[in-house]
């Protein structure tokens, strides 16, 4: 291979050129398509390739060409996955599939509503400490530090009568089907 750099010096760069594109052809178009996985797509590339490699002829000094074009094409297949990651065109199922939901539907709104109705009249049933408790912390969603912070009680007895109120909670849903 060397003589072949050697030989570069007395012919032009024109023919040197031609001389790579005849002799690592398949080569090069072979990485590419199997770093990309499609034949269309390693053309383009093969082509990218040698278009880099005619760019930067000059500063080349004819040694180890084979693993010089095989350098450009193995980082030309990494810039064109990096960028098929991320110009990826979802289909327009999996496109509003993973689109949050902006609005609930009215079904669900009202759903909702009808859940929280129910576990506030659940609540309502229990008797005091639970009763405020589990308001606070199952309809209005208060946290138990907040719901410390606002009864004045240490925060090991509003976790506990939370957990108790939720007992008793599970136990009412369950007898009212």
């Amino acid at each position: 291979m060397e003589s072949k750099g050697r030989e570069a010096d007395r012919i032009s760069q024109q023919d040197y050129f031609e001389y790579l594109i005849d002799q690592y052809q398949n080569l090069v178009y072979t990485i590419c398509c199997k770093a990309v996985g499609n034949p269309f797509d390693a053309e383009d590339i093969t082509q990218e390739v040698f278009l880099s490699a005619y760019k930067k002829l000059s500063d080349f000094d004819g040694k180890y060409e084979k693993a010089w074009l095989c350098k450009i094409a193995g980082n030309k297949c990494l810039d064109f996955l990096k960028r098929a990651g991320r110009r990826s065109i979802p289909t327009e199922e999996i496109f509003f599939r993973e689109m949050p939901a902006q609005e609930a539907t009215p079904e669900e709104c009202y759903l909702h509503q009808e859940a929280k109705q129910q576990v506030f009249g659940l609540c309502q049933e229990l008797d005091n400490p639970y009763r405020d408790i589990s308001i606070l912390h199952f309809c209005h969603e208060l946290s138990v530090q907040e719901i410390a912070t606002k009864t004045g009680k240490n925060v090991k007895t509003i976790q506990t009568q939370v957990y108790r109120a939720k007992a008793m909670l599970k136990k009412r849903m369950g007898r009212s089907g």
